[in-house]
């Protein structure tokens, strides 16, 4: 190399530096850039060999790149060295500033480790600074953190002489250099991975938006996306085409609302459960006709990023054909084919719902009544009556009114409140409203559920002399008729063949016969079928019901008055035609 008595020779040096280290920056990838600094080293700073040793991810160096012997690149490049053979190799030898320079009288213990080497056979050297095939010298290069990246060897000087002072400094000055040409290859390489990954989760992402919103769109059944939680909770966001034929509306005018404000009031419960756990459920929402149809409302709660807002997705199936058909089943089950009247098992259901197991003939004050809730209150831990009482009175709200008979202690009473009138307790009713009777057939103020069975009178004539078909279009007229002269609330039963039973709530003894005259009155009109008009009669009986008693007990009641009241009119005066 150069010497510091010839200045010309340095600065013709420095040009050169900076020819190859600007070089450097021009380099697109880190390959590319790795064989620059090898290429500039023989290049611009006179050394007739180079060797780029990179680190890689396991610590380990490998030969990356190697210029000016084709022979030696073959032979080197691609091989690797471990960690601790060059750590060893850097903390030996001579200290040239951040250059280390082994000499041959020293690299003799280095043949046996797994470094990769290359050697050319020369003489000794004559003098004392002439370079020897044998000796090495590394240039380390560090990134701006301190971390090793890797590490230039050179061989063979083109003046044979070890470097001087102004050599020494000019291959440090490179290799400075191009750890930073290294560490922003390495940086551009990272990033066009990072941003070819970003791209292909990008397109990925498209993909699937594109998927989901075709999804969305063109499903065949209900879409719906709303807000979950906040001030607008439940507001709609979008809504797809199928939605808005179901309801009626357009979408625009589908985000001004919630599903609260669609569903209909008696569903607006399962709605909010539903919104708040998630899942399924079958309830009603408004169309624009006003109208309600049925649907299968699922939620599915989705969030748009990892710890972004959550969203409702919905997904709302028509299934007005389905419910439609069940509340015919349902219907059918529960009235008369013929009348479209509730049937006998409706009746009995209707009538069973308001009656309890306590005798009208036990009932007490409320005074009495916690008196005989105290004095029954079993032991703890024990039981002496049916049902179990709080030390306030009021029932165990796990004990079931209606229990077995027979559960409490021998001679108890019909409630287990030890037997007798006035010590019966009400708790297990305090929420049902006992159905009472008035005590004789005198209206004496008292309201009660009055059970009017009515029988026709002269309906097997017609069947015989006009045939069935006669006889059931006068079935459908008296159904007809009995059910228009009730009040609104009251039940028109047919109980089977020309049997009806009339359930009227609220009434006294007076407002019952009354009611009976009225809708006797009702059905003897004549019925005209085909061109002919035909005529019955009805025969009513009052019956009351009352808590204590059956359903059964009540029609059974209520047909013996019928009979009693058929029976005292002649059979003249009970035909009407």
């Amino acid at each position: 190399m150069e010497t510091e008595s010839e200045p010309y020779v340095r600065l013709a040096t420095l040009r050169q530096l900076h020819q190859v280290v600007a070089e450097l920056n021009t380099a697109r990838s880190l390959a590319d850039t790795l064989q620059t600094v090898v290429d500039g080293i023989v290049v611009g700073l006179g050394y007739e060999l180079a060797c780029v040793n990179l680190v890689r991810p396991d610590g380990d160096l490998v030969v990356a790149a190697f210029a000016g012997d084709p022979s030696a690149e073959a032979l080197i490049t691609g091989r690797v060295g471990s960690r601790p053979s060059w750590e060893r190799r850097l903390t030996m030898g001579e200290s040239w500033d951040g250059l280390r320079f082994i000499p041959h009288t020293e690299g003799w213990v280095l043949m046996e480790d797994d470094v990769p080497q290359w050697h050319t056979e020369g003489p000794d050297p004559r003098f004392e600074d002439e370079w020897h095939p044998e000796d090495r010298l590394y240039a380390p290069m560090y990134a701006s953190g301190g971390e090793l990246l890797g590490v230039i060897s050179v061989d063979r000087p083109r003046n044979g002489r070890r470097p001087g002072a102004w050599g020494r400094e000019a291959l440090q000055m490179y290799a400075f250099q191009a750890a930073i040409a290294i560490s922003n290859a390495r940086l551009r390489a990272n990033m066009q991975r990072a941003l070819v990954r970003l791209e292909r989760e990008q397109q990925a992402l498209r993909a699937s938006e594109e998927s989901f919103r075709q999804a969305f769109e063109y499903a065949p059944s209900g879409m719906a996306i709303a807000e979950m939680g906040g001030d607008q909770h439940g507001r709609l966001l979008r809504t797809n085409d199928a939605l808005c034929r179901l309801l009626g509306r357009p979408a625009s005018v589908l985000r001004r609302y919630s599903f609260s404000d669609l569903v209909h009031p008696e569903d607006i419960g399962t709605l909010l459960r539903t919104s708040a756990e998630g899942g399924r459920a079958e309830l009603r929402l408004g169309r624009r006709d006003g109208t309600y149809v049925w649907v299968s409302l699922r939620n599915s709660v989705v969030a748009d990023a990892a710890d972004g807002p959550r969203f409702l997705l919905t997904h709302v199936e028509d299934i007005e054909e389905r419910k439609r058909h069940e509340l015919q089943l349902a219907h059918r089950a529960s009235h008369d084919s013929l009348t479209g009247l509730p049937n006998s098992a409706e009746l009995r259901s209707r009538l069973g719902a308001r009656l309890c197991r306590l005798p009208q003939s036990v009932r007490a004050t409320a005074v009495e009544a916690l008196d005989a809730a105290f004095e029954t209150r079993p032991a703890a831990g024990g039981g002496s009556g049916e049902h179990g009482f709080r030390p306030d009175g009021f029932a165990d709200p796990f004990e079931f009114p209606g229990g077995p008979a027979g559960a409490g202690a021998a001679g108890a009473g019909p409630h287990g409140g030890g037997g007798g009138p006035g010590s019966a307790g009400v708790g297990p009713y305090e929420h049902h409203v006992h159905t009472v009777a008035p005590a004789t057939d005198v209206d004496d103020g008292t309201k009660g559920l009055a059970v009017l069975f009515c029988d026709l009178d002269g309906f097997k004539s017609i069947n015989d002399r006009f045939g069935h078909h006669t006889g059931d279009a006068v079935l459908i007229e008296v159904a007809r008729r009995l059910t228009t002269g009730v009040r609104d609330g009251d039940t028109v039963a047919r109980l089977g063949g020309d049997e009806f039973v009339v359930l009227a709530d609220g009434l006294g003894a007076a407002d019952a016969a009354d009611l009976a005259v009225r809708l006797r009155n009702a059905i003897i009109p004549p019925i005209r079928v085909d061109g002919r008009a035909v005529r019955v009669g009805a025969s009513f009986g009052i019956g009351w019901a009352s808590c204590g008693m059956s359903a059964d007990e009540v029609l059974r009641s209520a047909d013996q008055r019928m009979y009693i009241e058929k029976r005292s009119r002649s059979k003249a005066h009970r035909r009407a035609g």
